[in-house]
């Protein structure tokens, strides 16, 4: 018997006694007392009410005899679960092909006066990537790549993986562990440890062609990865704090590598800490045409004096 199968069994077996023992479900069911263990506690973890008795012939006992009321939503949760779908417009999020067959069934378990309420919040509000004229139609695709819900299985069973992806005109494969797969700037990405080059690589979902395990008998494990990953840390010389300005402008463009860190609940202040190589003249270049970009909005906290010359050099052209 199957592990899904069993554990329907077992919790129509429990929820026709009134009381039961961990000896008993081994007996009737053939399993170990672990197993027995386990499956018990994930039926309580999905809401059957199970009350355990403590002694030598303890045992469970069912509250009731029924499973737990069907969930009821207050006003505040339905809100913040309705808006919260609204703000994935145009996220290109996996799972998301049927959206208005999602908001039917969202709006098919509240009342009457709630689904009003909802309907007035879809009026109201707007965000970004919401055509202001006609709210319903979508101004970019919503549609994620289609490697994205491939890549989100596979991983869900195993963090090694074979990606290949086309660079201009070469397609090439590397064997990769995968650290973090993350949405940035319009972008799915991959962030993933080169099992050959061993080192940290960022690669766009957008390019990716396939994806597979990775199946090799040697495998570096997830802690000396790791270990790899911290050694390999370039010191930070780059800090620099962002007003609202400066992170509207960050959030229209920025270098792949470089993130922020909100340093407020209203995300109007931000920190950027990076490590810029010196010697690398287009990285210099790079980010001196991006800190430009990013306005007056910003305070410098540290930053190496070739950075800093590049800048004086650049503002020499405007400022004669």
């Amino acid at each position: 018997m199957k592990k899904v199968e069993r554990i329907n069994v077992i919790m129509r077996y429990i929820n026709n006694r009134s009381h039961f023992t961990i000896s008993e479900i081994m007996r009737e069911f053939n399993i170990s007392r672990s197993t027995a263990i386990r499956d018990i506690r994930e039926i309580e973890a999905m809401g059957m009410p199970l009350v355990s008795e403590v002694g030598r012939d303890g045992g469970y006992f069912v509250m009731h005899n029924s499973v737990l009321p069907v969930v009821r939503f207050t006003n505040n949760e339905v809100k913040a679960l309705f808006i919260a779908f609204m703000a994935t417009r145009n996220r290109q999020l996996p799972y998301l092909k049927s959206r208005q067959s999602l908001a039917e069934k969202l709006l098919g378990l509240i009342s009457e006066n709630q689904q009003d309420d909802l309907v007035l919040l879809n009026q109201i509000l707007l965000f970004e990537g919401t055509n202001p004229n006609n709210p319903d139609l979508l101004e970019l695709s919503d549609l994620p790549h289609p490697m994205l819900e491939k890549l989100i299985e596979i991983v869900l069973l195993d963090s090694y993986l074979l990606i290949t992806i086309k660079e201009e005109k070469d397609i090439k494969s590397y064997p990769i562990y995968l650290l973090h797969l993350y949405h940035e700037n319009g972008l799915w990405l991959i962030e993933g440890f080169d099992l050959k080059e061993e080192k940290k690589k960022i690669v766009p979902v957008d390019y990716l062609t396939d994806v597979k395990p990775y199946q090799t008998k040697e495998r570096l494990s997830k802690k000396k990865i790791l270990e790899k990953i911290s050694k390999q840390e370039e010191v930070i010389n780059f800090v620099v704090e962002l007003g609202p300005k400066a992170i509207a402008q960050f959030k229209k463009y920025h270098p792949l590598k470089v993130s922020i860190s909100y340093t407020n609940p209203y995300q109007t202040t931000a920190i950027l800490k990076t490590f810029i190589n010196v010697n690398k003249p287009e990285e210099l270049a790079e980010i001196t045409n991006w800190l430009l970009f990013l306005g007056e909005d910003i305070k410098v906290k540290e930053m190496p004096k070739e950075v800093l010359k590049v800048l004086q050099k650049r503002l020499s052209l405007y400022c004669p």
